[in-house]
């Protein structure tokens, strides 16, 4: 599925994660799969812990860091894309969720 700005993401509930410091580390039970999350990672982990707009996770990274909006989405983007194939995170368009 194609993320958006609209699009509203979660985290699946067949992982567990962990916050050591600035970073986490998510273990995905039916996959396995041992992931890690920087900082900004670790907020954006934090923010699908109940569903959310990605727009809303935007605008809580921009609250928090200095970056452009640009790179901003691009990095955000990139992330969820990641988490979404490695099916660590639900992603629903806005009309359905």
């Amino acid at each position: 599925m194609t993320i958006s700005k609209d699009s509203v993401v979660v985290a699946v509930k067949s992982q567990v994660s962990c916050q050591v410091d600035a970073e986490t580390v998510v273990l995905h039970f039916d996959e396995g799969l041992y992931f890690g999350l920087n900082e900004v990672g670790t907020l954006i982990w934090n923010q699908v812990q109940q569903p959310r707009r990605v727009q809303e996770i935007r605008d809580a990274i921009l609250r928090e860091y200095e970056v452009s909006d640009e790179q901003c989405e691009r990095d955000l983007f990139s992330l969820l894309r990641e988490l979404s194939e490695k099916g660590l995170i639900e992603v629903h368009d806005a009309k359905a969720a």
